[in-house]
């Protein structure tokens, strides 16, 4: 009567697949999803999404400082230049000293010889967390609940291209710009990269 619906999970893919010989890496994070500083601590993950023409994967990288999205990519394969070409625009737009930490689950993609060259190439530490353990990358995987709840179930995907649209425009005008973090004190990513720590700032 009150014209409410459920709304559904969708469709379920596993994308945290251990590859043969994987590059170990250690846990640098221990689950302290916090950094003192922006661009020291970055975690990452790879999300699907399903589009009338198949599978998409979308890789991000989001900077533990300011839990803002700082890199990102989305493609319709999860190999291992998905998640490199994440690491690329973060590097790109955010410059960060040498050093600095990238953590993610212990999928094929981040435990390749490939991923583990490119990171000691940019000066990149890896840090693993353990297998199958989905806290050890609770931010990674927060920020997915949020991106399925907030954008990707509320409507149809037809294809790459529009979805790739609608995320880049949800993350840099909606997610990094508006939409306010309990973690941040209710700030924005935006408003805490600027310095400040209170919601009440905003009004002073």
């Amino acid at each position: 009567a009150a014209g409410l619906q459920g709304r559904h999970p969708r469709a379920w893919k596993r994308t945290t697949v251990p590859g043969q010989g994987p590059v170990p890496a250690p846990d640098l994070i221990g689950r302290s999803f916090t950094a003192e500083e922006a661009d020291t601590r970055w975690c990452g993950d790879i999300t699907y999404v399903k589009t009338w023409e198949g599978w998409a994967y979308l890789a991000t990288v989001i900077d533990l400082h300011s839990r803002a999205l700082v890199g990102w990519a989305i493609e319709d394969h999860m190999r291992t230049d998905l998640v490199t070409d994440a690491l690329d625009m973060a590097l790109k737009t955010r410059k960060p000293p040498a050093g600095v930490i990238f953590h993610s689950d212990r999928g094929t993609q981040y435990t390749s010889t490939a991923f583990a060259k490119y990171c000691e190439d940019h000066n990149i530490r890896r840090s693993l967390g353990r297998t199958g353990v989905c806290y050890d990358n609770a931010v990674s995987e927060s920020f997915f609940a949020t991106y399925k709840k907030e954008l990707i179930h509320t409507r149809p995907w037809p294809n790459l291209t529009r979805l790739r649209k609608a995320t880049i425009d949800w993350i840099t005008n909606y997610y990094n710009t508006i939409r306010r973090h309990s973690t941040l004190g209710y700030l924005t990513p935006a408003e805490y990269e600027l310095g400040y720590r209170n919601i009440n700032e905003l009004a002073a």
